[in-house]
Formats: structure tokens, C-alpha cells, sequence
């Protein structure tokens, strides 16, 4: 399944593949035929003992002109065969970072980052080895032998023949190996999986690692899968130093004695021709030659089919993010009216099982209103944003938008309409500019200046020594939490959504810049449907609607106003707010 899949990717390059099979077809010609110019030489003034310099001097022209066309078509048939294994594989890993990009959140959640990453770079680098180191090597090795065989039954019927028998025993050796193998190299692919993810694990928290002193503990862990992996490893070298080459050095050795015992015998009865001697001894050595390249190469065979089956599997997750159902005239995001019915969601609901993180939530956001979400941690604010932004399914209950279901709208409507301001702000390698556009054609240069300074970004940034074409490292180093988090916000707002929802986007900001921020957080409201998730409550007092989660639950709603007067949960959590405030 895994070969025919790989061969697919072959199918656009058949004619070029074609080409280069002749030139090899050609190149081995070549190569064969030197042996049997020696054996005519030999047959016709070696036992004779009649030498003629005009016959040598064209012995050895045609012997030179042979391996001198052998080098340029090998050349050529290389060159040609490493083209089209590059192709393919470039064509792979585009299809299978397209495919990550369109799985679901709830891979990314289950999967550490290191192992997606290991699947992407190293698997694909392994296939690329099939195609590039393998996929040459076989072909002109099997070429190869077809014409050594040619060549045998032209010169002896009997000992060719032989030389049959001893393809079912190189077979078994390999078909041993294979089966051997596979195991060793699918833990060996496994283990390196999992020292991706503990190398990328430690390097993204390694502020933690070393403010918590963790660095001992890391050591250790590292050192236990780097020992799995070295384990793996020697497995796989005990089974190469095994079946490769000295395998099939003792059956070289075995048909060479029984070629000398042949001729051996014939000599009893008479004499021999020393050509034919010649060209069989030659032609063992280039038998045996194309078979220990096959044998070596079967290693990078079984880890490249280990390999693939794993960026297979990859390609097969259907764990799709959500996308529209509609096939019709797609709807627009208008007024922005927001509608939950009766909402209840699982992170475990594609497998049928897990516990609900929402139940039965019901509530409407008109237009221009600003719905805040509280609650304490795990009572599912971030989840209903989430949801919104349909980043998962929903399979119970519905969500609407201007009285349509959610999954109607194209991403390209839902996306260009909803603006998301997340918890922790994240930047990508470039300038300020580009982490504000996004390469979206439709944000200009003018309307970036407008969002920044429309979230009041533009301030530090003009002081910036190259303003809005500063460089930004990874995920925004260089900058404060704040400065990223503002920078954000102009991202947000540089596409003018129609929908607002910001997931605690003041919990990364300082107090003195979430002063400066709250009247342009409260601009950004102003004519927008807004979801608001917030853990400081005193940002969002003047909400036209107050949600109190509490495990997974709306316990309470209302104003601010309203629910102070219940002396409920949000009462409690409002006073030790300004308890804590207080105490401060």
C-alpha cells in the first residue's frame, strides 16, 4: 500500500523516468560488453599464441570508447533519476504541510509539537532517500543484472543457469532481512519522534527549566530516550553487520569455488577457454557487485517505507478543522448578531467520549452589544471563543450568525469578519509591518498606521529605530508582553471586523499600559458585536451582558450592576478582586 502510494507520486514524471531508463538501458550495454571484447581477444590470440597489434590497439580503442560512453550516459541517467526524486519529494512535503494546516485544532492539542515537526522534516528527508539514494540504485543495479545475465547465457547455458540458482537464496536473504528490520526501524523512527518533541519541549520552556533549576531532571529524561533511540540503533547495526554484506560475501565465495571446480573439471577433459574463465570471474564479481549495493541499499529502503507509513498516516487524519457545508451562494457576516442554542461540547467529541466542557449554553450577543465571560479557570470561557471562531465542531446544540448556522459561512467571510485577539500574543519572524498585514493584499500600508494608531501601538513603535519596518525575532523577543499584545490588536483591528472577540487580551499588559489600552479597547467595541473573556472584572464593567461561568455552566448573567445586587458568584469574585486590590 505504502509502495503503490509512493509510486503515485512517480506518475506525472513517468516520461522523464522512461527517458532515463533507456540511457541506463544503454549506459549498462556499455558496461557488459567490455568483458566479452576481452574473452574475443583471448579466444582468438591468447590460445593461438598469435598476437596482432592492430587487433589489440582495437581492442583497447573500444575498451576506452566503452567506458568513456558508460560515464557520460551513467552521468546523464543520475543526474536525471536525482531530478525526479527531488520533484516528488518537494510535491510530498507541500502536500503534507498543506494537510497540517488544514487539520483541527484537537491534533495539535493531543500531538506535542516536536513529533508533528519530526514527521514533517526528518520522515520526509528518510522518503526523500528512497528516491533519491534508493530509487536510482535499484534501478540501474536491476538493469545491470539483466544484462549480466544476457551476457552468461551467451557465453555458457550451464553455468548462467547456475547462477538462476542462486537468485532464490539472495531473495530469502533479503525477504529475512525485511521482515527483521521493520520492527527495529519503526521503534527507531518512534524514538526519534520523541526526541524531537523533549528537544522542543525543553528549548520553548527552557525560561522555566532554568529559573526552576530543572535542568538536572530535563538531563535525565533526555538521557533515558536518547538511550531508547541508541538501543534502536545498535539493533539496527547488529542486523546490517549481519544479512548486508557479509551474507552475501559467503555466498560469493561459494559461487566463485564452484566456477573454479567447473573449470576445474573441464580440464580434465581438455582444455579450457581462458575467455570464458575470464568473463565468468568478471561477470561474478559485477553480479555480486549490484547485489551488495541492493543489500545496503535495502536499509535506507526499510527506514524510508518506515518513514513513509508514518507521514502516510499523517496524510490520512482526517481531523479536519471545521470547514463550510454550503455549496450554494455563500452567506455574509452583516450586523454580527450572535446566537448560542443550546450548546454542549467535549474536546474528546470526535471519539465519542470525555467529559463536557460546556453544557446547554444559551445566550445572544446583539449588535454593537458587548457580552462579557467570566468565570474561574476551567469553567469554559476560552471555549466558547474557540467555538466561535470554529476552530472545532459543534455537534450539540447550534451557533449563529445573523440567524445563520455557523458552519454555513466560508472561512475567507468568517475569517475577514471575526477578529480574534488571543490570550498570549504571538508574533512571527519579520517587521512590524508584516506581523500587522499578514501578507493580506487587502491591508495596506495606511491602514496599518491606522490600526496602531488607532490601539495607540503607534506610539512606541515610531520610537522604534526603524519604525514600522522593525525587526521582530521569534515570537516577538525583542518586545515587551505588552508591546506585542498592542501589536496584536492592530492586527486585529487592520481589517476592520464586523465581530470582536477578545480572550483576556489584557492578561498579558501591564497596569499602566491596560490604562492607556481601555479606551482603545473601548473604540473597538463601539459598533461591533464583542465577546469579552476576562479574568480582571474591571475591565469589563460597562458590559451590556455579564456571563458567569462555572463548570461549564451559566450560573448567573446580567450588568455588572445586577449581579452585584444577587451577591452570588460573581459578588464573590468582584470583592476578592478588590480585596486583593486593596491589600496591594
Amino acid at each position: 500500500m505504502v509502495i503503490r502510494r509512493l509510486l503515485n507520486y512517480l506518475r506525472p514524471h513517468y516520461k522523464a523516468l522512461s527517458v532515463a531508463s533507456v540511457i541506463l538501458l544503454l549506459a549498462t550495454f556499455a558496461d557488459v560488453i567490455g568483458p566479452i571484447l576481452v574473452k574475443v581477444f583471448l579466444d582468438r590470440h591468447l590460445m593461438p599464441r598469435s598476437f596482432d597489434s592492430k587487433d589489440l590497439m582495437l581492442l583497447g580503442g573500444g575498451y576506452l570508447g566503452l567506458h568513456i560512453l558508460s560515464v557520460g550516459l551513467h552521468y546523464y541517467q543520475l543526474v536525471s533519476f536525482n531530478q525526479i526524486a527531488l520533484k516528488v519529494i518537494q510535491q510530498l512535503r507541500v502536500d503534507v504541510f498543506n494537510h497540517v494546516q488544514r487539520l483541527g485544532l484537537v491534533v495539535f492539542d493531543k500531538t506535542p509539537t516536536g513529533a508533528l515537526v519530526s514527521r514533517i522534516t526528518n520522515d520526509t528527508e528518510a522518503v526523500k532517500e528512497l528516491f533519491v539514494g534508493v530509487l536510482a540504485t535499484l534501478v540501474q543495479n536491476l538493469v545491470f543484472l539483466m544484462g549480466i545475465f544476457i551476457a552468461m547465457f551467451s557465453l555458457d547455458v550451464r553455468l548462467a543457469t547456475f547462477f538462476l540458482v542462486l537468485l532464490p537464496v539472495i531473495l530469502g536473504l533479503m525477504y529475512m532481512y525485511r521482515r527483521l528490520s521493520t520492527k527495529v526501524y519503526r521503534i527507531m523512527r518512534k524514538e526519534l519522534s520523541l526526541l524531537n518533541a523533549k528537544l522542543n519541549e525543553s528549548i520553548q520552556g527552557m525560561t522555566i527549566v532554568q529559573a526552576m533549576r530543572q535542568e538536572k531532571r530535563f538531563r535525565q529524561e533526555f538521557d533515558v530516550i536518547n538511550s531508547a533511540y541508541y538501543r534502536a540503533s545498535i539493533n539496527n547495526i547488529r542486523l546490517e553487520s549481519l544479512f548486508v554484506r557479509p551474507a552475501v560475501e559467503l555466498i560469493y565465495t561459494f559461487a566463485l569455488v564452484l566456477i573454479l571446480d567447473f573449470f576445474g573439471f573441464q580440464s580434465l577433459k581438455g582444455p579450457i577457454q581462458i575467455g570464458v574463465l575470464y568473463a565468468f570471474i568478471n561477470y561474478l564479481d559485477r553480479f555480486f557487485e549490484p547485489v551488495n549495493m541492493m543489500m545496503q541499499r535495502l536499509s535506507q529502503v526499510q527506514q524510508s517505507l518506515v518513514a513513509a507509513e508514518r507521514v502516510f498516516e499523517l496524510l490520512d487524519d482526517d481531523r479536519m478543522a471545521p470547514r463550510t457545508l454550503r455549496d450554494t451562494e455563500p452567506p455574509a457576516i452583516r450586523n454580527g448578531q450572535i446566537e448560542f442554542k443550546e450548546v454542549s461540547f467535549s474536546y474528546d467529541d470526535l471519539s465519542g467520549a470525555g467529559i463536557d466542557v460546556l453544557k446547554k449554553i444559551s445566550f445572544i450577543a446583539y449588535p454593537g452589544q458587548t457580552v462579557a465571560l467570566v468565570g474561574h479557570t476551567g469553567s469554559g470561557k476560552s471555549t466558547v471563543a474557540n467555538l466561535l471562531m470554529r476552530f472545532y465542531p459543534v455537534s450539540r446544540g447550534e451557533i449563529l450568525i445573523d440567524g445563520v448556522t455557523l458552519s454555513e459561512f466560508p472561512d475567507q467571510e468568517l475569517r475577514s469578519r471575526v477578529g480574534l485577539v488571543a490570550q498570549e500574543p504571538f508574533l512571527f519572524v519579520g517587521d512590524i509591518i508584516q506581523n500587522i498585514t499578514l501578507s493580506r493584499t487587502t491591508v495596506t500600508k495606511n491602514d496599518v498606521e491606522e490600526a496602531a494608531s488607532f490601539v495607540q501601538a503607534d506610539e512606541f513603535i515610531r520610537k522604534l529605530p526603524q519604525g514600522f519596518e522593525e525587526p521582530i525575532g521569534e515570537r516577538g523577543a525583542t518586545l515587551s508582553s505588552g508591546q506585542r499584545q498592542l501589536i496584536c490588536f492592530a492586527r486585529t483591528m487592520a481589517i476592520k471586523p464586523k465581530i470582536l472577540v477578545l480572550d483576556e487580551a489584557t492578561a498579558s499588559v501591564d497596569t499602566e499600559t491596560e490604562e492607556a489600552i481601555q479606551t482603545a479597547l473601548e473604540k473597538m467595541r463601539q459598533g461591533r458585536t464583542t465577546i469579552a473573556i476576562a479574568h480582571r472584572l474591571s475591565t469589563i464593567q460597562d458590559a451590556d451582558l455579564i456571563l458567569v461561568l462555572h463548570n461549564g455552566r451559566i450560573v448567573e448573567r446580567g450588568t455588572h450592576t445586577e449581579l452585584l445586587i444577587k451577591e452570588g458568584l460573581y459578588h464573590k469574585m468582584f470583592m476578592m478582586q478588590q480585596g486583593t486590590m486593596g491589600g496591594g
